[in-house]
């Protein structure tokens, strides 16, 4: 097949997954949409510029890849997609089927219900005791020049960047469950955790904060009542987070950063080079291609996926010795396979999709998009939990990638930072509840009790002792 044809197959999955959401009752909807969105910049939107403009890959441009320039874009698009066009459209099937399901069981069952922890008194000032604390985490962080940038293997300070974590996930469960009384005062709560989170984005050189927001701000929508003008303005938050991150990010390059910069960009067409800074930052085309050059095997076993993913949930200082890196292990064997990759030390996003392939074939890109398939309802499920625990792990797979960019290996890695980060918020919440117990007013003490009026006889005959 041609490279058009593959990417018709892909348009065309991607298409029933954003059709099949329309079917899909409470808040699932929103991340398979956005998960289409997604996918449709990696394997649709970049493709379509490397066949049309055909760019020479040099230094600095990501966009074109060498490898796929080196066999011609159209051959070499078709190859390397083969894996991608199956596993999406196995993924689309899970979808179709999930929706037809729930459809049927929310006929029968009526109007979805409200997340349980709405109602619990003291959710919200905890989210907004554990926001105080990211916050002070991200100044720390920032202060001592420890954000580190987007493909870090390791964190500068894994103690700040753990504290600072508490910010995102507390930003996230404020935008989606807060429910100030005053119109105004929603709007200026959430413009303000806007701008902290598009602040935070260029902070770390990372999209994710700001996507995060925004499908935060979505899921609200999911919960509230969906309009017109409130889809149409959680996609403007989107692409102007995206597209502002990179401008945002020119204040802090150099005037040579900057003119070689707008070298690259000036070789491509001018209709294209405003959504290259976007194009860049959904690089799963190139995970793809990995994939395709190292081919099915020869990475992890079955067993050690599991094993690995196991010792992921437990905190490395309880476990004595360095875990797995993924991220890590894909740039060096399976990207390193065919990219010389000894002079550079980058942690990559490898694709649920191209992990499977890698791991086990075309069963194993099956197996791969039924874990992302079942952390999605799982992640849906979480938000409507009576358990603050169980509500920050969902949270913080809201502000994360691992449904979007990430496989078994990478999902389960940022599992097993986030229940330690849910722990922690849950000694801030239970500080918080004991807190408010403690200072809300009551009887003292010292007063004797009231005695409680005993009625005798039938009810209105007025007779009481």
């Amino acid at each position: 097949m041609s490279a058009y044809t593959e990417l018709a197959l892909i348009a065309c999955a991607l298409a029933t997954l954003v059709v099949a959401a329309a079917w899909i009752p409470g808040v699932a909807r929103v991340f398979v949409i956005a998960q289409a969105a997604f996918w449709s910049l990696s394997y649709v939107a970049r493709p379509v510029v490397l066949l049309v403009v055909k760019p020479d890959p040099h230094y600095g441009d990501n966009v074109p890849d060498p490898r796929l320039a080196e066999y011609g874009y159209d051959d070499s698009i078709a190859l390397v997609l083969h894996h991608v066009v199956f596993g999406l459209w196995v993924y689309a099937m899970l979808i179709v089927g999930y929706a037809t399901w729930s459809r049927l069981r929310s006929s029968m069952l009526g109007v979805a219900r409200e997340p349980a922890m709405i109602a619990d008194p003291d959710f919200i000032p905890a989210l907004v005791a554990i926001y105080a604390v990211g916050v002070l985490g991200r100044g720390a962080t920032i202060a001592a020049g420890a954000t580190g940038h987007a493909g870090d293997v390791d964190s500068a300070n894994p103690i700040l960047n753990f504290v600072a974590i508490l910010g995102t996930i507390a930003a996230l469960g404020l935008i989606i469950f807060a429910r100030p009384a005053r119109q105004l005062t929603t709007v200026l709560m959430l413009g303000g955790l806007l701008v902290m989170e598009l602040g935070w984005t260029v902070a770390t050189e990372s999209k994710t904060p700001i996507l995060g927001a925004a499908l935060a701000v979505a899921v609200r929508f999911a919960l509230v009542g969906w309009t017109k003008g409130k889809a149409v303005g959680v996609m403007v938050i989107a692409v102007l987070g995206i597209g502002g991150f990179g401008w945002l990010q020119s204040f802090k390059s150099t005037e040579f950063a900057k003119s070689e910069s707008a070298l690259t960009n000036s070789s491509y067409p001018p209709m294209v080079q405003p959504f290259l800074s976007i194009l860049r930052r959904f690089d799963l085309l190139e995970a793809a291609t990995d994939a395709y050059f190292h081919g099915p095997g020869f990475w992890v076993a079955p067993d050690e996926v599991i094993r690995h993913a196991t010792l992921t949930l437990i905190p490395a200082q309880l476990l004595g010795t360095e875990k797995f890196q993924s991220g890590t292990a894909w740039a060096n064997d399976v990207r390193g396979a065919s990219v010389d990759m000894t002079r550079v030390s980058v942690s990559l996003a490898e694709g649920n999709v191209n992990e499977g392939y890698v791991l086990g074939g075309y069963a194993g890109v099956v197996v791969s998009v039924a874990f992302t398939f079942g952390l999605l309802l799982a992640w849906a499920k979480s938000l409507y939990s009576r358990y603050f625990p169980i509500v920050v792990l969902g949270l913080a797979m809201t502000g994360a990638s691992s449904l979007f960019e990430r496989g078994i290996l990478g999902s389960m890695e940022a599992l097993g930072k986030f229940v330690q980060s849910a722990v922690l918020a849950w000694l801030i919440y239970l500080a918080v509840k004991e807190y408010r117990r403690r200072a809300r007013p009551g009887p003292s003490p010292l007063s004797p009790p009231q005695a409680t009026p005993v009625f005798i006889g039938k009810r209105g005959s007025g007779q009481w002792v």
